[in-house]
Formats: C-alpha cells, structure tokens, sequence
C-alpha cells in the first residue's frame, strides 16, 4: 500500500536530495584521504645519504652517497675521475670497466656502497713519475684508439685479461674482449697491442698468483 503521507512534492524533494548527500560524503571522503596523504611520508623523496669509504688508486676516500649511487657515478661525479665513461649505462658497453680488487667490473652496475675492495681506474695506471703502464704503452704503439671514449674501459679490460690467462691467442683476446664495444671498429689494433702488452712479460707475476 502506498504511503498516504508521501506525495508527489515529497518525493522530488527526497530524489533530488539524495544525490547531493552522496557527493557530499565523495567531498568529505575525497578531504580525509588528502588529509591522510599530506601527513603519509613522501616514497618520492630520495633517502638520507650514508657515508661511504672507498679506497681508490691507494687512497681512501670518504664520501657521503645516496644508497643508489653506482660506482661509477661517485668515481666521476663525487671524485672527478672521468676516464670511467657512462656509454649504454646498461652493462653493455663495457666504457665503464674498472678493478675492483683482482676483478674487472662494470661500474655502472655496481653499487659504490656495496664496493670493499680497493678499486683501481685507468687513473691510476701510470706510475707516480708519469711512465705509463705496459698496457697503455702498447695502446698507443698499435694506435689501439681513435675516438678514445672507449679507450680506458678497452684498456682496463685488456689488463684484466691478460692477468687472468685468457690473452694466449687471437681467438682468446677476441673471445674475452666481447664485452668492451668500440664503435670506431679498432679491433685488429686493440688485439695487436694485448700482445704486446702480454709478449712484454709486465704480466707474469700476476699470471702466476691466478
């Protein structure tokens, strides 16, 4: 039975009401939440720095890092050591190659404050009287460069190979060299000068712990 008490006025009034009470309670619900977020800690902001001891070409360093600052990124931009190149930034380049104790990395994929091993960068080839490494030497004997981004990460790697006994033929220095990229295409002359480098003997010792 129909409400005698509901009439026709009343019931427009009633349907029109109820939609703005609900966008009312969307508004105040809408406020609460912005509210809330205002208070909530921002996920965008950077985290707090940490400080970071790093020993490179024999020198300790101290520095204050964001957690995700990769090596290479406090070799270049917190100490000024530019010969690490940023190439792909992806590990696939190989430009970024440094040494982190007896191990050749990618710097760009190694996190600075994960590094406890001193970490030598082609900086720190030359001896102290500025004779250049054997390595280096041969380089520019062989004319192993020409744009020159890529040189330091070629050289870099080319060391590492030699040290880990993988420099004993074309194919092999080929082979281990894969992953340094140089978009100039000097690759007959980067193999020439590893053996030289390798024929010189400057390696034997470190050969010979290995």
């Amino acid at each position: 039975m129909t409400d005698p008490t509901v009439n026709r006025r009343r019931f427009l009034e009633v349907s029109a009401a109820a939609p703005l009470a609900r966008l009312g309670m969307g508004r105040a619900s809408a406020e609460t939440s912005a509210r809330s977020s205002s208070t909530a800690p921002d996920a965008s902001a950077p985290p707090s720095t940490l400080p970071v001891s790093l020993v490179v070409n024999h020198q300790r360093r101290q520095l204050e890092l964001d957690p995700r600052t990769t090596l290479l990124d406090a070799l270049r931009e917190k100490l000024g050591l530019v010969g690490a190149k940023k190439g792909c930034d992806h590990g696939q380049c190989g430009a970024c190659t440094v040494h982190v104790g007896d191990r050749r990395v990618l710097s760009c994929l190694t996190l600075a404050a994960s590094v406890t091993e001193p970490v030598s960068t082609i900086e720190g080839l030359a001896s102290e009287s500025g004779v250049l490494h054997p390595m280096q030497q041969a380089f520019i004997d062989h004319d192993g460069f020409q744009c020159g981004y890529c040189t330091p990460g070629q050289i870099m790697s080319a060391i590492a190979c030699v040290r880990e006994g993988h420099a004993d033929d074309d194919d092999e220095i080929r082979e281990y060299m894969s992953g340094n990229l140089c978009r100039c295409a000097a690759y007959p002359n980067i193999v020439a000068a590893i053996r030289q480098a390798r024929s010189a003997g400057a390696f034997d010792q470190d050969r010979s712990k290995g």
